[in-house]
């Protein structure tokens, strides 16, 4: 049986990943890690995010694989304030998706549409916090 252990790589897409990569370096206060090419336009750049390095990617879209009907999922990324955070990605031109809400177990989640039109999830969670 085939076991999933946990992310590698969360793959957004955009038209210009240069503008896309440059959105993100700022709301993550961090540089991708990774470029391709290395010169021109670049065509998938990554970052690393946290104590464990999880993976976020930017391709350019037109390498995306065809929608074939299903619909976007959501990956949310860990952070201390939910609303906080969401706030924050609006006032860099981030859009709404879905209210921050107050779940079980104090487990809370939001999430919104970046600028390149990938929805963002974003999620405080007791169980992560806890192991780190």
């Amino acid at each position: 049986m085939t076991h999933m252990h946990g992310l590698t790589t969360m793959v957004l897409t955009a038209d210009d990943v240069d503008a896309a990569a440059a959105w993100y370096a700022e709301a993550l206060g961090t540089a991708p890690y990774f470029r391709r090419p290395e010169d021109g336009p670049a065509a998938y750049v990554e970052f690393r995010l946290g104590p464990d390095e999880d993976e976020l990617g930017i391709m350019d879209r037109s390498y995306a694989p065809g929608a074939g009907g299903a619909g976007p999922s959501t990956t949310y990324w860990q952070v201390d304030d939910v609303a906080a955070a969401v706030d924050e990605l609006l006032s860099r031109g981030a859009t709404p998706h879905e209210p921050v809400t107050e779940r079980e177990a104090g487990f809370s989640t939001g999430s919104v549409v970046d600028p390149f039109g990938n929805v963002l999830g974003l999620m405080r969670s007791p169980h992560w916090a806890e192991r780190h």
